[in-house]
């Protein structure tokens, strides 16, 4: 009886867990949301909105922006974080999911998580009384992908009516910001090699999301890029892929975001990447050196737009 009271309560949290889940007023406030925390602290006028609220983070993947970014922001709000290495917490079989949310539920106010496996968060998501937060999964990374949309927002003023052209595979980052541009009315052009686009399981779950909408997938990166506004670089090989390195490199050659592809798109484009930077993989020391790069500016949002989520999830 009283498993299935703490159930019924997991069931009506907010969690944060895929953008697929919000909607555009959902999306458009936490935008709006990320750029006045944004000018908060740069004003030095930010107020402690998260003062007595512990957040645990808890990462099976190593990780640099993900984890400062969200230890500071806590930290920023006057919130207090924990962190947890996946091994020492052994999620899902040290115990069931089920056990650890309802455990967790117990002591802290949030949690972030960065795990190999979408399902562990959905699991958890079922079971935990307080919001999960998707700090990156095999199959989203929503956090990134809010940071994006700020960063061609402050770029161009707006994300409607933009054609934002990721050169890469269609991985967790590109599928996340395909759906937030497509909710915003932006253009979403996914460049990658024959067999390294969206799964069909993505694609059906997006055109069940946003109404029957369809995302643009070609294997020619010059034609993709002649008319983006934004052009989008990722590593080739991402954590769990290091197998695959070698003949992902020879497969993604033609996909380098260097000078000669940045020629073939407008004067205007801005370029920007999710980072680490493989350089001389994926993208050239020209580029990201460059005047169209916005790599920094876009990593540093990542702080502000996790404080938005924060704040939306918490904020009493």
């Amino acid at each position: 009886m009283r498993a299935n009271r703490q159930r019924s309560l997991a069931q009506a949290m907010r969690h944060f867990l895929k953008l697929l889940a919000l909607t555009k007023d959902e999306l458009t406030h936490l935008l709006s949301e990320s750029a006045r925390l944004k000018a908060a602290r740069q004003q030095g006028t930010e107020t402690p909105t998260l003062a007595g609220r512990i957040i645990t983070l808890i990462f099976e993947k190593p990780s640099l922006r993900t984890r400062v970014s969200f230890e500071t922001a806590i930290t920023h709000l006057g919130g207090t974080f924990l962190f947890l290495p996946g091994n020492e917490v052994g999620l899902g079989w040290r115990e069931t999911l089920a056990d650890f949310g309802r455990t967790m539920s117990q002591y802290v106010d949030a949690m972030v998580l960065r795990v190999f496996h979408q399902s562990t968060l959905n699991e958890l998501a079922r079971w935990s009384s307080v919001p999960i937060i998707n700090g990156l999964s095999d199959e989203a990374h929503p956090c990134q992908a809010l940071a994006d949309l700020l960063t061609i927002q402050e770029c161009f003023g707006e994300v409607k009516g933009k054609t934002i052209v990721f050169v890469g595979d269609g991985n967790n980052v590109a599928k996340s910001l395909s759906v937030g541009c497509t909710k915003l009315g932006a253009k979403f052009v996914l460049a990658s090699p024959p067999g390294y686009g969206f799964d069909e399981g993505f694609l059906e779950e997006f055109r069940h999301s946003t109404g029957g909408a369809t995302l643009e997938m070609l294997n020619d990166p010059i034609a993709a890029v002649r008319q983006a506004d934004v052009i989008y670089s990722d590593v080739f090989t991402s954590m769990g892929q290091e197998a695959e390195r070698e003949e992902r490199l020879a497969r993604f050659a033609a996909f380098q975001v260097n000078g000669a592809l940045l020629a073939k798109a407008p004067k205007h484009v801005k370029v920007l990447h999710c980072l680490p930077a493989h350089r001389g993989e994926e993208i050239t020391d020209e580029v990201m050196d460059g005047p169209h790069c916005v790599a920094f500016q876009q990593a540093g949002n990542r702080l502000h737009a996790q404080k938005a989520v924060l704040e939306w999830l918490l904020k009493r």
